[in-house]
């Protein structure tokens, strides 16, 4: 019994994560889970994997209709909580493009069914009667939530992804640029349409609105960088959520996480910085 759970467990995991944006909360679904799998009638269960995505799938369907209530109350922009991921985790299908931080932001956009249904459709290749199965509803109302999800998701997502070594290469570019107070290197890095947003959820310093263009943007950042509390902060690269970013550390404590947008001629489109302390569950090794 724990043994099949054990061997899914990693999985129930990142369900849970891509549906919530929450380590803490996914976590928790994994527990309950774990409950229900140990009361279950398991002579009555022939597809284990099946049986566990679907509990994982309800669970966190029944935690984020209450969830995206207290979002909106958030002070400043909501972002998903970031997660320490490796070269190899990144490339698994069931971890790669789903589990980026620009991807998670545009399925906040999605109702919590077109949520569920375009995770089990896209990426884990789940049938419409499967999915119908798995949230209780219509085979055809699945077919027409999917369909939307999936050209929602395509609308909003970055129209250009960089290769692996690319976005190292931008990661450490802007790294060099803010240790150096380099205004004129950080501004050679970003797209003229840049923007960036800073989730501190009213704990920490963040700008309360996204920011518009390199001028703006560049001369925040560096403005931040200098204010005496964040003085002897590290950065150092790091795979974030299955890309290359930076991991922000001071006096050896994680205090946050950058990610980053490339656009096609190689410069920032867009920067994701989390520094809520709450957030920072998932930069754990």
């Amino acid at each position: 019994m724990t043994d099949v759970f054990e061997e899914h467990r990693r999985l129930l995991f990142g369900t849970a994560y891509r549906m919530l944006g929450s380590v803490a909360d996914a976590e928790d679904i994994v527990q309950d889970a774990w409950l229900k799998w140990n009361q279950a009638d398991r002579s009555a269960v022939d597809h284990p994997k099946a049986y566990l995505v679907r509990t994982v799938t309800n669970l966190s369907l029944n935690r984020l209709k209450s969830a995206q209530v207290a979002r909106e109350a958030y002070v400043g922009p909501w972002l998903p909580e970031p997660i320490l991921t490796s070269p190899d985790v990144a490339e698994e299908a069931e971890l790669a493009d789903t589990v980026s931080m620009a991807v998670l932001v545009v399925l906040e956009t999605l109702t919590p069914t077109e949520r569920a249904v375009f995770m089990l459709r896209e990426v884990f290749g789940y049938s419409h009667a499967e999915i119908a199965e798995v949230i209780g509803k219509s085979e055809a109302t699945v077919r027409q939530q999917a369909h939307r999800a999936r050209e929602h998701v395509q609308a909003r997502r970055p129209r250009f992804t960089a290769d692996a070594a690319a976005q190292r290469e931008i990661a450490e570019k802007f790294r060099e640029a803010c240790a150096g107070g380099d205004l004129n290197g950080v501004l050679a890095l970003l797209a003229p349409d840049v923007t960036t947003w800073s989730d501190g959820g009213g704990v920490v310093t963040a700008a309360r609105r996204p920011l518009h263009g390199p001028d703006h943007v560049a001369r925040w950042l560096l403005g931040v960088l200098a204010k005496p509390d964040v003085q002897g902060v590290e950065m150092h690269i790091a795979d974030i959520n299955g890309e290359a970013g930076l991991l922000l550390t001071l006096g050896g404590t994680n205090v946050g996480a950058i990610n980053f947008d490339a656009s096609p001629d190689g410069r920032i489109a867009a920067i994701r910085m989390a520094l809520n302390p709450n957030k920072l569950r998932g930069l754990q090794p």
